[in-house]
């Protein structure tokens, strides 16, 4: 076991066009209606490599986006159709470890359509009856990306899946999320609700029957909604990656903007932040093996066969040595903060679940996230244990009221994957986001584009005898790099 956990380190440490039926994102996606849906064929390959079609790239540009020594930048081209809210985005190949680029984006409007209820109509919260056709359906903004490993399909099919399930769990919630009102507690079923209208009864799940109901939030509901559509898209993932030759798996970092507010889903290493009056406010946190030790450790403690007798779940500052047999040495298990002593037994000398720090740090030395899409077929270097069961496919999902402030044109949403945050920090993003806006005119819409291409350049670096450099002649990215820079302020940005 030993070895092939050596040869496994040794292994990552070294190698550390738009598809058909595509749409533009300006014009809206309607879902629930029929055709193609989150489970739908969009041709023979859903997840074949492509680069984001809202890019629009040219043949030519395709060839110059694959090519690892001149890493250009890729954005869209101006007098091409712009992104919703005059969103900003750029992206740009790594420097060679991995064939093309694994990382992926989206940006849609999509429309959520009423689930249809019996006889066409839904009876209305004042008894009436009714058909309620003013009330039919919804739009919500989506940004997205994808930072794929091990293979790039999990990370394309989830770009152009994952809008559609949300669309999907959204579409129960049409009336509820429009009515002031709190949310019923229970949907009454098609035949319960055919009956109910048979006998002039409409039932009102609005009025609390039991004391200690728990209320629930609209807001909740969304976030909800959210959850379950990346369970479904990871499911997906699962049942099509045969026939869709789907390999590896992505972190998932999306934004979602509906009634009023930002909703923030983070599954993966990649990260969100607003810049608000200069201010940096966090919106996601990333899902490493250090910050998601407790929840790894908690799992394998309660089904220890997960670790196929090679794996200890408790922590060590080091390897321990079979010459430390019966010493008392610094660990630490699932409930613990802190560090203690404990004797060493035999089992201690089993490789830890979780070993090494920072970017470093791997679950079974295989996988450096602990939440993301795909990896059902992830096993332990030459051996048949399984990692699937430690990654979880659930986001994070923080909530940004956009009415609760007012907002200027320089205010911005700032979405990338782990190739922009590993070697530029917040106030750095923010400081190149001012450095920029304040350069152009509020009004130009390029100003975001501008943003977002200046962050990929100076997180990449400039190609030198010794590798991509900074300024500061540190390393660059050498990763896949993509942003997101999606305004906050501004006239006609809220549609």
């Amino acid at each position: 076991m030993l070895l092939r956990v050596r040869s496994a380190v040794s292994h990552l440490v070294a190698g550390l066009g738009p598809g058909p039926g595509t749409q533009s994102p300006a014009e809206p996606r309607h879902g629930g209606g029929g055709g193609s849906g989150a489970g739908g064929e969009e041709g023979p390959r859903v997840a074949a490599f492509c680069r984001p079609a809202f890019l629009q790239l040219t043949p030519e540009e395709l060839r110059r986006a694959d090519d690892h020594t001149g890493r250009a930048v890729q954005s869209p081209r101006d007098g091409r159709r712009r992104l919703p809210w005059s969103t900003g985005y750029a992206e740009v190949i790594n420097a060679g470890k991995s064939q093309h680029n694994e990382d992926q984006a989206c940006c849609e409007v999509v429309f959520v359509e009423r689930r249809p209820s019996p006889r066409g109509r839904l009876p209305c919260r004042d008894g009436s009856g009714e058909p309620d056709r003013g009330r039919k359906g919804f739009y919500f903004h989506y940004w997205a990306l994808f930072d794929g490993h091990a293979g790039s399909g999990a990370a394309v099919m989830a770009s152009k899946r994952l809008h559609l399930h949300i669309c999907e769990q959204l579409r129960d919630l049409v009336d509820i999320l429009q009515d002031p009102s709190p949310p019923p507690i229970c949907l009454q079923h098609d035949a319960e609700l055919s009956q109910a209208e048979d006998n002039g009864e409409v039932p009102n799940d609005a009025l609390p029957r039991f004391h200690l109901e728990k209320a629930v939030s609209h807001e909740s509901l969304v976030i909800g909604a959210i959850e379950n559509a990346f369970k479904h898209m990871d499911e997906q993932i699962e049942q099509e990656r045969t026939s869709q030759h789907i390999s590896g798996g992505c972190c998932a970092l999306a934004a979602v903007y509906l009634m009023g507010k930002f909703y923030v889903a983070n599954a993966g290493d990649s990260r969100a932040i607003i810049i608000r009056n200069g201010e940096i406010i966090p919106m996601s946190r990333e899902f490493t093996p250090e910050t998601e030790r407790q929840r790894l450790q908690f799992l394998a403690f309660l089904r220890p066969e997960l670790l196929g007798k090679e794996f200890t779940h408790l922590e060590f500052p080091r390897r321990i040595q079979p010459k430390e047999l019966g010493k008392k040495m610094l660990y630490r298990d699932q409930s613990m903060n802190g560090w203690a002593y404990k004797k060493i037994e035999e089992d201690d000398l089993k490789f830890p679940l979780i070993y090494g720090e920072g970017k470093k740090a791997r679950v079974m030395a295989t996988i450096g996230v602990t939440r993301g899409l795909g990896d059902h077929d992830l096993k332990v270097f030459s051996s048949n244990i399984h990692i699937k069961p430690f990654l979880s496919c659930f986001p994070e999902v923080r909530v940004y009221d956009l009415t609760q402030y007012e907002h200027c044109p320089d205010d911005v949403l700032v979405l990338g994957t782990d190739g922009l945050w590993d070697v530029t920090n917040d106030k750095e993003v923010a400081s190149v986001v001012m450095e920029v806006l304040t350069s152009y005119e509020p009004n130009d819409p390029c100003r975001y584009t501008v943003v977002a291409q200046e962050l990929v350049v100076r997180s990449r670096g400039v190609l030198k005898e010794r590798g991509w450099r900074l300024p500061n002649d540190k390393l660059g990215s050498g990763d896949d790099i993509s942003v997101f820079v999606i305004p906050l302020g501004g006239p006609g940005n809220y549609m």
